[in-house]
């Protein structure tokens, strides 16, 4: 036919669907790979505008077809619904119908009915001589389209996996610059304060374009902690030994506690059993924790993760931190690291403060509930003298005592 035909029933013809009629009258010659296509399709399929389901459709479409290549002429399928919907994973056929529909709002199909509005085919000696149903020409007619469509998708989530590869380096670099520079006794605070605003957790679906301010603002701090890095370097004459384990941080006195803790006063009686502590009072108590994670902190994992980043920067050397973990466990350790980076301008030794802590619970005698309790109710730092870390037997409140 070679007027522009309508759909059967109350259907309407759009402009859409007659410019799909147009654009597929001069196909002489061309040939396209059928699965090629679906794949650009699929991989385009939010340009293009068609779901996973209306796909599912599509592709039962072309296994009607027997030839692998689309070439200008018998591209109309007349599959009956019911033989549609078997293809289509058993399909209901009211859905089938919806996505049929959208596949030609799409572009990607033409109508082509019979006078009654069913599908069929009229055969003669040579073949098909005229059919009833779906025209695929317009995947022939639009194959370079989807290819190019296809492209620039790929290109896109490339460019995008490249800036969160960016986003991650960059964190890791800044980190662990801020560390070696904590470690060799610098006070980069103004540092690891504009880091922590860079911490920020990503968003599910990242684009170059969502990312760009960050990446940039990462990149400025890069080069500047970089540089002040370098700057530490050149004026510190650091030996060899005294750069490894931030072993030059470390205090022999392991007592600082004693110094820094309040009494306390023990339950009478039976104890009850140590309760497993909330990750939300964690980080009610000790937020400063939460700017080392590197998307925050959403759970232990998470809380470790930061824990064992902010070691390094307080000069708590590795064979601490793993005795900590050893003997506390993963969790209570990381809590008492969190604990004494919010404390930090009290506590001169963090490393030897962790040692003691440990042999504390070692003996039984530390608990980190007390801890955080004692945090919240100051509201987060506090001053040296006040408020500290707790070593005592049971957690509870009554344990607490300023």
């Amino acid at each position: 036919m070679g007027h522009i035909t309508t759909p059967f029933g109350r259907r309407t013809l759009s402009l859409g669907m007659a410019a799909a009629q147009v654009a597929v009258r001069d196909l002489e010659g061309k040939v396209a790979h059928k699965w090629k296509v679906f794949r650009s399709i699929t991989e385009c399929k939010e340009l293009v505008g068609v779901s996973d389901r209306a796909l599912v459709v599509l592709n039962a479409l072309l296994t009607c077809l027997p030839e692998t290549a689309l070439a200008a002429g018998d591209l109309v399928v007349f599959p009956s619904n019911k033989a549609l919907s078997l293809r289509s994973h058993g399909m209901a056929e009211t859905t089938l119908r919806r996505h049929l529909a959208s596949l030609v709002d799409a572009g990607l199909l033409i109508r082509r009915d019979s006078p009654n509005g069913k599908r069929y085919a009229h055969r003669g000696e040579g073949g098909i001589e005229l059919a009833y149903g779906f025209d695929l020409s317009p995947l022939l007619a639009r194959a370079e389209e989807f290819s190019r469509l296809a492209a620039e998708v790929e290109a896109a989530k490339r460019s995008a996996a490249m800036a969160r590869e960016r986003v991650t380096i960059y964190r890791r670099d800044i980190g662990k610059m801020i560390e070696a520079g904590a470690a060799a006794g610098a006070d980069w605070r103004p540092y690891r304060e504009a880091f922590a605003g860079l911490c920020q957790r990503l968003p599910r679906k990242v684009t170059v374009e969502s990312v760009a301010p960050l990446v940039d603002s990462l990149h400025a701090l890069a080069m500047e902690v970089s540089s002040a890095l370098e700057c530490l370097v050149s004026n510190q004459k650091l030996g060899g030994n005294a750069t490894q384990d931030g072993a030059q941080i470390e205090n022999s006195n392991t007592d600082p506690i004693t110094e820094l803790e309040p009494a306390y006063q023990k339950e009478q009686g039976g104890g009850t059993a140590p309760r497993r502590l909330p990750l939300e009072l964690v980080l009610r108590a000790c937020p400063d924790i939460a700017m080392y994670g590197r998307e925050g902190v959403g759970d232990w994992r998470d809380l470790l993760t930061a824990a064992g980043l902010v070691r390094g920067m307080l000069g708590i050397s590795p064979s601490a931190w793993q005795a900590a973990r050893e003997t506390m466990g993963d969790e209570v350790a990381s809590v008492a690291v969190a604990a004494i980076l919010q404390r930090t301008d009290a506590i001169r030794s963090p490393g030897g403060y962790l040692r003691a802590l440990t042999e504390k619970s070692r003996a039984g005698t530390f608990s980190a509930w007390p801890v955080l309790l004692a945090l919240v109710r100051s509201g987060g730092p506090t001053e040296a003298g006040s408020t500290a870390l707790v070593p005592v037997a049971r957690p509870g409140p009554r344990a607490l005592r300023q």
